[in-house]
């Protein structure tokens, strides 16, 4: 009898982790979805303000100049862009996905994390609490 409940119960708990796995991973592939469909929307977004741009410059500059600046123009703000994004704490990737922001910790002896900790003076020979080693 108890072998039987404890596998309706591990039954129970596997088709009950299934289902809610299974809702997890519809909704993170409906946001995949979703954030592909807005990096095409703006891919071609940006390719319009280009082409917008060429075409503006076109008025006061030769076709080929104005395809040049417009050119040097957006990678200069795509180089822009990236250092921006490669600077520690300058984004709110964190913040956006719910993350608190918390400061890095520092440990108040001043010691690297991983430093074994040492007593601030060798114990006294009669200490009761003092480690002892097999001689």
């Amino acid at each position: 009898m108890d072998t039987n409940l404890s596998e309706q119960i591990a039954q129970v708990v596997r088709e009950t982790l299934k289902d809610e796995l299974r809702e997890q991973t519809r909704k993170q592939r409906r946001t995949a979805r979703l954030y592909t469909a807005a990096a095409a929307a703006a891919l071609y977004g940006g390719a319009a303000v280009a082409a917008f741009l060429v075409l503006v410059l076109d008025i006061a500059l030769p076709a080929w100049a104005a395809a040049l600046v417009a050119g040097i123009l957006l990678t200069g703000l795509a180089v822009v862009l990236k250092q921006q994004a490669g600077r520690p704490g300058s984004g709110t990737h964190d913040a956006e996905l719910g993350a608190p922001a918390v400061p890095p910790v520092v440990p108040p002896s001043g010691t690297p994390f991983g430093t074994p900790p040492v007593p601030p003076a060798p114990p006294a020979p009669g200490d009761p609490d003092a480690p002892r080693h097999p001689a």
